[in-house]
C-alpha cells in the first residue's frame, strides 16, 4: 500500500499551524514539523527543558551543546528567544499558554485517548512531560504511521497500552489520511487519492465516519 513518508506527514501537519502560534513538538518524529513551516508564517517553538523561540538545527560541526531541545538535539536561537527554569517551562504548559502540541503515538482511540509511552522492553521509564502537554495545550494533534510495523491499526476503538491522556487528541495526521476526533468518533477529512475508503477502513481499528466529501491528501515530495 502506498503511503506518505514521515517528512510528508510532518509537512501536512505544519500546514495547520497558525502564524504566531506557540507550539511544542514531541521528541523524535514530531520534531520534523519545525522544518516545514509555510512561507509567510512563523511558529514560536517551546521545549520543556526551558527554551522558547528556538530555530533550525545548526550545521553539522557547528553545534553549541548548551543549546538543546528536550530530545537532546542541538538547536539555534531566533531573535527574542528566552531561557527559563524547567519549572517555569511546565508552568507555561500547565497554565494553558501553548496553542498546539504535536506528538507521536502508539495508539489513538476514537474517543481521543492517547497512548504514546510504554515501559516495555524498549520503552521509556515513565510518561514524562507528555501527560502535561496533552492537557495543557489548547489543541493536541498526533502524527504517526497509520499502522504498526506489524501492520496492526494504531487508530483503535480503545487503547490497550498505558494512557498518556484521556480524551485529549483532536486531529491525527497519518501516512494514509487526516482524521479528526469529534464526539467520540473518527471523522475522515482527507485520504490518499488512490486509496479506497474500504481499504482505509480495513487498516483502521474503529469505524470511520464520513460526513461528506473527503478531500484528497496531496503533499509535495519533501
Amino acid at each position: 500500500m502506498e503511503k506518505l513518508s514521515n517528512n510528508q506527514i510532518a509537512w501536512r501537519a505544519a500546514q495547520d499551524i497558525a502564524d504566531g502560534a506557540y507550539v511544542n513538538l514531541g521528541i523524535g518524529f514530531p520534531e520534523k514539523v519545525a522544518q516545514f513551516q509555510p512561507e509567510g508564517r512563523e511558529a514560536i517553538f517551546h521545549t520543556e527543558n526551558g527554551l522558547l523561540g528556538f530555530g533550525q538545527a545548526p550545521e553539522p560541526g557547528s553545534e553549541d551543546w548548551d543549546l538543546i531541545n528536550a530530545g537532546k538535539k542541538a538547536v539555534t536561537l531566533k531573535p527574542g528567544a528566552a531561557f527559563f527554569h524547567h519549572a517555569d517551562s511546565f508552568a507555561m504548559v500547565r497554565g494553558g499558554h501553548l496553542d498546539v502540541a504535536i506528538l507521536g503515538a502508539y495508539e489513538i482511540a476514537e474517543n481521543g485517548d492517547l497512548a504514546n509511552w510504554s515501559t516495555g522492553p524498549k520503552g521509556v521509564p515513565a510518561v514524562g512531560g507528555a501527560m502535561d502537554l496533552v492537557h495543557g495545550a489548547k489543541r493536541v494533534a498526533v502524527i504517526t504511521d497509520h499502522v504498526t510495523k506489524n501492520g496492526q491499526p494504531k487508530l483503535v476503538k480503545r487503547c490497550s497500552l498505558p494512557l498518556t491522556g484521556v480524551g485529549c487528541v483532536t486531529r491525527v495526521y497519518t501516512s494514509l489520511a487526516v482524521i479528526d476526533i469529534e464526539n467520540g468518533r473518527f471523522v475522515l477529512r482527507e485520504k490518499l487519492p488512490g486509496l479506497s475508503l474500504e481499504a482505509l477502513q480495513a487498516v483502521t481499528g474503529a469505524e470511520l465516519l464520513v460526513p461528506g466529501a473527503v478531500a484528497d491528501l496531496v503533499v509535495p515530495e519533501v
